[in-house]
């Protein structure tokens, strides 16, 4: 068994985003490749954002910190630390309203 605290590497990567070029850092948690099932850490330093991007399978987001913009086409959804936010099944993008850190859980179409 593994046990990891999502609130440490939210605020360790979020150190990390603030230090790179392009304001954001992610780390796979949980799964990858091999794996259906992967969890990813996600920070974006405020005004920066993931750019529009196709869903690659079911996928959800918690905000673990700050506050976090998800767009797809002309729908927008605003989530705060302890939100659930269903990503659409269509390209969408992320923007950090806030400094913020949150866990995209998705299960990879194979």
């Amino acid at each position: 068994m593994q046990k990891f605290s999502l609130d440490a590497l939210g605020r360790e990567h979020l150190k990390r985003a603030a230090a790179s070029s392009n304001g954001r850092s992610s780390e796979t948690v949980y799964g990858g490749h091999e794996h259906v099932l992967r969890q990813t850490i996600v920070t974006l330093t405020a005004g920066n954002e993931l750019t529009e991007h196709d869903n690659p399978g079911e996928a959800t987001l918690v905000v673990l910190r700050g506050r976090v913009r998800l767009l797809s086409g002309e729908n927008a959804w605003e989530g705060i630390a302890g939100d659930l936010l269903v990503v659409p099944q269509a390209r969408h993008s992320l923007e950090a309203v806030e400094d913020s850190a949150v866990l995209l859980t998705f299960a990879q179409i194979r």
